[in-house]
């Protein structure tokens, strides 16, 4: 018997979210699979968000037409439901780690059209005593994992959350986008790298897109060329 074969022997493959037995590491069972909300077919180019219909030309959901986004294009992997929201909360508060790769796998997939060459990945910054509380940020996980995927460069700290926001849970849009005003700059050590390229932000989740909406801003103020966006899970209306 090959090492591989007892080691799978000794520690079966286990789903990523119920933890049953499965064929394959880093998988979902049947049960799982249909419980994820994975986003497929036609979405808003803009947030990801999957729309009605089969058209073959770009097209926006009605609060990308409504509300102007600062970054070009937007993807996202999964609806914020049912298994989806129970991987993502077991990603950002269940020290989860293990679930970034296959996760990434996921963005990847969804943001193959809106990848450039050259691209920057980066994530969603934490402020610095949060992530001392948190230990990590998940955010940067998985764009860590994603820029490994793609082959692009990955700068971690390309962002800097300059003072401490409370959490967005619990408030309106208009909340959310003044809660994160001016709270996001472009890290100095890199404004270098960040001029005349494309950046793509990585985040656990979209709700109002306050968050990426700050982030997009302090890319383009630091001389980004174009930035865009990609989730693990968005936050839909009918969700």
């Amino acid at each position: 018997m090959g090492m591989q074969a007892l080691v799978r022997l000794i520690y079966p493959a286990q789903c990523l979210s119920c933890g049953d037995k499965v064929d394959t590491d880093f998988a979902l069972c049947p049960a799982c699979w249909r419980d994820t909300g994975f986003i497929t077919g036609l979405v808003c180019d803009t947030c990801g968000t999957p729309l009605p219909g089969e058209d073959t030309q770009p097209v926006q959901c009605d609060d990308c037409l409504t509300l102007a986004r600062p970054w070009h294009q937007g993807r996202a992997a999964l609806l914020y439901r049912d298994t989806g929201r129970k991987l993502v909360l077991a990603l950002k508060h269940g020290d989860r780690g293990d679930l970034a790769p296959p996760a990434a796998r996921w963005m990847q997939r969804v943001a193959a059209p809106i990848v450039t060459p050259g691209m920057i990945v980066a994530p969603v910054p934490l402020h610095w005593l949060r992530l001392v509380r948190r230990r990590y940020n998940q955010s940067a996980l998985l764009s860590a994992a994603f820029a490994r995927l793609a082959a692009l460069d990955h700068i971690p700290d390309l962002l800097q959350r300059t003072r401490r926001t409370p959490t967005q849970d619990g408030r309106d849009r208009d909340g959310r986008f003044r809660n994160v005003q001016t709270a996001i700059r472009a890290h100095p050590r890199h404004a270098s790298r960040i001029a005349g390229r494309d950046v793509l932000l990585i985040d656990d989740v979209m709700t109002s897109g306050a968050t990426l909406a700050a982030c997009t801003e302090a890319c383009l103020a630091a001389g980004a060329s174009r930035v865009s966006v990609c989730v693990l899970a968005r936050v839909a209306k009918d969700a």
